[in-house]
């Protein structure tokens, strides 16, 4: 396990850059990573995906899956692509300070 600094807080990350302690996830951290991960603002679509995803963690403590955010968000697959390019489900899981879902490879 690594640690890292992200928005003047250091958390712990493992080797593909996810955090390990979902508690030490902030709004200020989610922000941090979007942009490293190329999106400069997040809208409150990105944040309805992301307190979506964390609630459902919370529940089984595990990053729901593309079909599962979909389903329940009511966000069509060709939104989250356009919300999250390139990989929305992981992206989201690692702007959300979850690990990355079953099945991203």
């Amino acid at each position: 396990m690594t640690t890292k600094t992200i928005a003047g807080k250091t958390v712990q990350v493992n080797d593909e850059g996810f955090m390990t302690n979902p508690s030490e996830w902030t709004r200020e951290i989610a922000t941090a990573i979007a942009k490293e991960e190329g999106l400069a603002d997040l809208s409150a679509s990105h944040w309805k995906v992301i307190d979506f995803c964390r609630g459902d963690a919370g529940g089984n403590g595990k990053s729901p899956t593309l079909r599962r955010i979909t389903t329940v968000t009511g966000l069509s697959t060709k939104e989250m692509f356009a919300l999250f390019p390139k990989g929305p489900a992981k992206k989201v899981a690692r702007i959300s300070g979850l690990g990355k879902p079953e099945g991203c490879v």
